[in-house]
């Protein structure tokens, strides 16, 4: 495949077009080398009315030039182009405007289902009678299998080949779908299995800064932009690629055409400044980062990097910390170009042309940042120096939480006796072997994620300190799993070429697979002597992983202690097998000689990494690995693909089913009924994240999921996990509100997914919801503060809604979440003046109405009224969350598929 092809793949199909009215006489030409791009100026339309847009932050500059590209009268107006101007004079604005993104990326988790719907949709389609050809992305869309691949096999040279075969044996039915997906619909590609994480291949080779397209005989170019059905899909942002996770339903609707209604955000700007010390890493700095700006509260707002401290950054140093914007919370975290996203460029072999035009493109349009360029306007400025950054990790439950390493031991300890209220130090022996594991024993060591693995100084950093623990003869302890999995391909490359391969692989960390593996739940289980001696002893095992993610019972089910940190810290605490120890003053083990070895002993200077990483990381590298990155594996290649421009849905299958959604669509929109007598499924606390609300990892024979499969006849040891199987409904409904660690304070002692079903006995969510389903009762969700944080998983959303929930009220929602239960259909309401379900002391036995649904408008007061047991009736006004009229559309058709397919068919 050609670079053309890759950058604008049948971009004839697209029915999305560029139709500005130019008010600002914006339109113009610019000329590098010898091609001509048509471009949308931000300089002309300053000079025509849109004064002072010099002084926007980068990333509104981009969305300006969105806005500019598309101006066409009815979707983007000329108020809405002056009122980013505008945004100038609060630095904050009310205003919503239609954002058009580029492209779309997907994963497989979450890519599965969003082509799952649009097969759905194209069947809709069929039985309205119109033609399902009408259902294609109308933008490129690009789809990278890289959430599938488990850690079932490490610690050999084998692993990663019995990997990949189990996991093409665990997936077959979903990879025949996305095989046919690939076929039937245009403007969609997969990357196959093996290959790489979605957001590092994005970063190495799909994303383009600046992107162009063929468009009534001139060639345009504007700003690289997308969204993706990952929340991670941050991290583009540091090569200047505007770019955030969406849900999938909002993902499918930008594929199919529609604009992205959001209003403009605030842009908090972060000056750094200085330069790290030798010896600290950029996970150390982006834990920091994180940190800050949870502190600072940043959900919903952009957030921008500038400051003379970026000099002293490379390009995968901010992709680190733009890859964790989901973390700190925001939409984004962007860095503007300057000369190292030129060079980073070029040293992945983008072509000399490209990076030429994004080098004059960008200073064209004063998006090109030097040493010497006036700061941006901002909301607000956060400040940090480099130099006060220190060696730290984070947890044991949260990526905000972070630990200073030089507290890490004293920090466990609390956390041991208070929130994990373990007071006891067992010794629970392991069999088959000489010793015993305890409290605070490290048994997972990971070096994975694409938040660390994206980038070379880290993963040489890792292969330096195995190398020099080997040469004075430490080992890993026996009860670690241990297990790399790069983002890409080329890591492998230069960790071979380095020959810091060969002593990762003695140390056990041998390379398992491509794919995000223990970072999102594919740890694989432990080893079955390891977790027979943890549930023995109710141990409080850890995990030391190199991810983003470390909520309760993500990780592992054995595991409940979770820490985020840098690859060498990984293989560090590998080595020293506990988080019971100080690692900054306590030896790691004992070496050949027989005197003990500190971490100091082994810790690789920062001239050391450079030379490596100078020396091994090459162009040549990224164009072979890229050259044909579509084609896959054998497995690949031979998967039947069956199918025509409808697909065969195949009633055995527990991957793939037709989901529900459009059952009974009509053309026209029936009138929203109100919420009487709905019963409480559940009441939660503060923080509850998608992977409380939808987990993605494995599950157990006795939950309902699990006996949906084994009343399929499918073993235990098939089950794969919720996120592999989240193109079949009837699994996804059984696991929605089933994390093993959720809490519902209407059964208080009680871990995992439980509430009170209709008799008052404790039920399994997903039978409680059915038990009222039958008996029509409808059924609302209560929670706290942050609901919803974490992954963009749109099944949080499906499945809620699937459930029988028609309203989620809570004191503050996180962005993404939010806007997919909008996108389902549920009702969105927040608390208002400090009120809770705890204030108004509901025990979960009321009965909830909401009445008027049909007449709400976005943000307007709704009243909720409280009927109990007793008698006693109260009512409290919440805000509603459906903030734009785009959202007020979505919900009035009962969802925004359901909006868009009317749309087509219309």
């Amino acid at each position: 495949m050609t670079r053309a092809q890759v950058e604008t793949p049948n971009i004839q199909a697209m029915h999305v077009t560029q139709t500005s009215l130019n008010s600002f006489n914006a339109k113009q030409t610019l000329q590098v080398g010898d091609k001509t791009y048509t471009y949308y100026s931000l300089i002309e339309a300053e000079k025509n009315g849109l004064e002072g847009i010099s002084r926007l932050p980068h990333s509104l500059k981009v969305v300006l030039e969105n806005l500019l590209r598309f101006e066409d009268g009815r979707t983007v107006t000329k108020a809405d182009i002056e009122a980013c101007a505008a945004w100038l004079k609060d630095k904050s604005s009310s205003h919503e405007i239609s954002y058009r993104p580029a492209r779309v990326l997907m994963q497989d988790f979450t890519g599965v289902p969003a082509v799952v719907d649009l097969a759905a949709m194209r069947d809709a389609t069929a039985n309205l009678g119109a033609d399902p050809q009408k259902i294609n992305p109308q933008v490129p869309v690009d789809l990278v299998i890289d959430h599938s691949v488990m850690v079932d096999f490490f610690g050999t040279g084998t692993a990663f080949t019995q990997n990949v075969a189990r996991e093409y044996e665990r997936n077959g039915e979903r990879y025949e779908f996305l095989r046919w997906g690939q076929e039937a619909f245009d403007n969609f590609r997969v990357v196959p299995p093996g290959t790489g994480i979605c957001h590092q291949v994005n970063l190495e080779y799909l994303a383009q800064t600046v992107w162009t397209k063929e468009e009534n005989g001139e060639t345009v170019a504007y700003p690289d932009t997308l969204v993706g059905t990952d929340s991670h899909t941050t991290m583009v942002n540091g090569l200047a690629v505007l770019g955030w996770g969406v849900g999938g339903i909002e993902a499918e609707a930008a594929m199919l055409g529609q604009p992205i209604s959001m209003l403009l955000p605030e842009v908090i700007g972060f000056k750094l400044e200085g330069e790290m010390q030798d010896g600290i890493t950029a996970t150390d700095l982006v834990l920091r980062v994180v940190e800050m700006l949870r502190e600072r509260g940043v959900v919903g707002k952009f957030v921008e990097f500038f400051g003379p401290g970026l000099d002293n950054l490379t390009l995968e140093d901010q992709a680190t910390i733009a890859n964790m914007a989901p973390e700190y919370g925001a939409t984004c975290g962007f860095f503007p170009v300057d000369n190292e996203t030129l060079a980073y460029l070029r040293t992945t072999g983008r072509e000399d042309d490209r990076v030429a035009l994004v080098e004059e493109y960008s200073k064209a349009q004063g998006m090109f940042r030097t040493t010497d360029s006036a700061d941006p306007e901002f909301t607000d400025v956060l400040y940090l120096d480099l130099n006060d950054v220190d060696p730290a990790i984070s947890g044991p439950k949260r990526p905000q939480d972070r630990v200073v390493l030089a507290e890490a031991k004293e920090k466990f300890a609390k956390a041991l006796a208070g929130e994990f209220a373990k007071t006891d130090q067992p010794a629970a022996k392991v069999e088959g072997t000489d010793y015993s594991i305890t409290h605070g024993d490290v048994v997972i060591a990971a070096i994975t994620s694409c938040t660390n693995t994206s980038n070379p100084a880290v993963l040489v950093a890792a292969g330096l300190v195995a190398r020099k623990a080997l040469e004075l003869g430490l080992e890993v302890q026996p009860w670690v799993k241990t297990s790399l999995a790069p983002g890409s391909q080329v890591v492998t490359d230069y960790l071979t070429a380095s020959g810091l391969q060969d002593d990762l692989d003695k140390l056990g960390f041998n390379l398992v697979g491509y794919g995000c593996t223990t970072c999102i739940g594919n740890s694989g289980p432990l080893p079955e002597p390891i977790s027979a001696a943890v549930q023995a002893e109710d141990l409080v095992a850890c995990s030391v992983l190199s991810g983003n993610r470390n909520f309760e019972g993500r990780v592992n089910p054995d595991v409940k202690a979770n820490y985020l940190a840098s690859p060498p810290l990984v293989v560090a605490y590998a080595l020293a097998g506990k988080m019971t120890t100080d690692i900054t003053t306590e030896p790691l083990g004992t070496g050949k000689d027989g005197q003990p070895v500190y971490l100091k002993d082994v810790w690789p200077s920062a001239q050391e990494i450079a030379d490596i990483v100078r020396e091994t990381v090459t162009p040549e590298m990224f164009k072979g690995r890229y050259s044909d990155v579509f084609k896959g594996d054998a497995g690949w290649q031979n998967i039947k693909v069956e199918g025509g421009e409808t697909y065969a849905w195949n009633s055995s299958s527990t991957y793939v089913q037709n989901p529900p959604y459009f059952e009974g669509l009509s053309k026209d929109i029936k009138p929203i009924e109100d919420v009487h007598g709905a019963r409480i499924l559940s009441l939660f606390g503060d923080s509850i994240t998608t992977d409380h609300i939808s987990p993605a990892g494995s599950f157990k024979a006795d939950t309902p999921a699990g006996q949906y499969l084994k009343d399929r006849q499918v073993a235990p040891k098939d089950f794969n996990s919720y996120g592999s199987r989240r193109g079949n409904h009837e699994i996804m409904m059984r696991g929605t509100f089933a994390n093993i660690r959720i809490k519902n304070q209407m059964v208080p002692g009680v871990e995992g997914g439980f509430t009170k079903g209709p008799n008052g006995e404790v039920a399994a969510m997903y039978d409680a919801a059915m038990d009222y389903a039958e008996q029509g009762k409808p059924l609302v969700v209560f929670g706290g503060k942050e609901y919803g944080t974490g992954s963009s998983r749109d099944w949080a959303a499906k499945g809620t809604r699937l459930l029988g929930v028609r309203a989620v009220i809570v004191e503050s929602f996180e962005r993404i979440h939010r806007s997919n239960l909008v996108g389902m259909g549920v009702l969105p309401l927040q608390f208002k003046d400090g009120a809770s379900w705890k204030s108004l002391n509901l025990e979960g036995d009321e009965e909830i109405t909401i009445e008027g649904l049909d007449k709400i408008t976005p943000r307007c007061d709704v009243t909720v009224k409280v009927k109990s047991p007793n008698g006693t009736d109260k009512e409290f006004v919440a805000l509603c969350r459906i903030d734009t009229e785009d959202e007020m559309e979505y919900y009035r058709n009962g969802g925004i598929l359901h909006y868009v397919l009317r749309n087509l068919v219309a």
